[in-house]
């Protein structure tokens, strides 16, 4: 059986961009969102998805390229002297792994993350990390110990199959092979590690090399080389171009994933190929 879930990124960033996500969902395929619970408009979503019975919400970690929910005085091994979080991710990614003192200040922020989330009132559908940082063995160990006592159940996988996203995209197959093969070992250990610890992922992800240029032809030639399984395709759609989302991606055709996402030619082709739409914990949507 092939499966999908649709998810979009970053809820609560941007105005326009909680507006896609509803839209989208109420009208589209998208099925499930990742909100930014310290982001500008993160309670916008919030009642968003409080008035959306069927859309499930997760959380979407921040621990770079943003700001932490807890004081600078708390985390200062994270932030810089604005208060912010690196944007040097392999910096950053060398200083989870190799400092105790930073790994502590991630496990406080990652709960507080969690339990802001929880707050919401919002049932928790997946957990997953802005520019994927719950990869990083160190992250994702967090993320695992303190889901724990948040009733987490699904954290995404961010592995893309080259060979099908290079047949449906038809585009730099260098360049995904070659990603492909990097990440082909902490894809695969994520996974052990998360069914180790009685969880489940997604099988595949699609978005990795096409993030924000998801165009109706595009997403349809990924729906009809959709392998087997469970498969997660994120997007960060939004209804119009806006400050927040020019500032971190200037380049995202944010307007054209959203039309792509409600364009009844993408309802036809689901219906077409007999995929079937869910969310991170297997519920069904309409």
């Amino acid at each position: 059986m092939r499966e999908l879930i649709v998810t979009g990124d970053d809820f609560g960033l941007a105005l326009p961009l909680n507006e896609a996500i509803e839209e989208a969902h109420r009208y589209g395929i998208l099925t499930s969102a990742s909100l930014m619970v310290g982001a500008p408009y993160a309670d916008d979503a919030v009642e968003r998805a409080k008035k959306l019975p069927t859309l499930r919400v997760g959380l979407h970690l921040v621990l770079v390229e943003g700001r932490p929910l807890l004081s600078p005085a708390v985390v200062p091994d994270l932030v810089d002297e604005r208060g912010m979080f690196s944007t040097r991710l392999l910096r950053a990614g060398l200083n989870f792994f190799f400092r105790p003192d930073v790994r502590r200040q991630i496990e406080l922020e990652v709960r507080a993350q969690f339990r802001a989330f929880r707050k919401t009132g919002l049932v928790l559908d997946h957990v997953n990390g802005h520019n994927h940082m719950h990869l990083h063995p160190t992250v994702l160990d967090i993320v695992l110990k303190v889901g724990e006592d948040f009733g987490l159940q699904y954290v995404r996988l961010p592995y893309e199959p080259p060979f099908v996203s290079w047949r449906a995209a038809g585009s730099r197959p260098l360049g995904r092979f070659m990603s492909s093969a990097l990440l082909w070992p902490w894809t695969r250990w994520m996974k052990r590690r998360v069914t180790r610890a009685g969880l489940s992922c997604n099988d595949f992800v699609f978005g990795l090399h096409d993030t924000g240029h998801l165009r109706v032809e595009l997403l349809e030639r990924f729906l009809h080389h959709l392998p087997e399984g469970v498969t997660e395709i994120y997007c960060h759609p939004a209804t119009r171009r806006c400050a927040e989302l020019d500032e971190t991606m200037g380049d995202y055709e944010h307007e054209e994933e959203f039309k792509a996402l409600i364009h009844p030619a993408i309802k036809g082709a689901l219906a077409r190929e007999a995929v079937r739409r869910r969310a991170f914990c297997g519920v069904a949507t309409s």
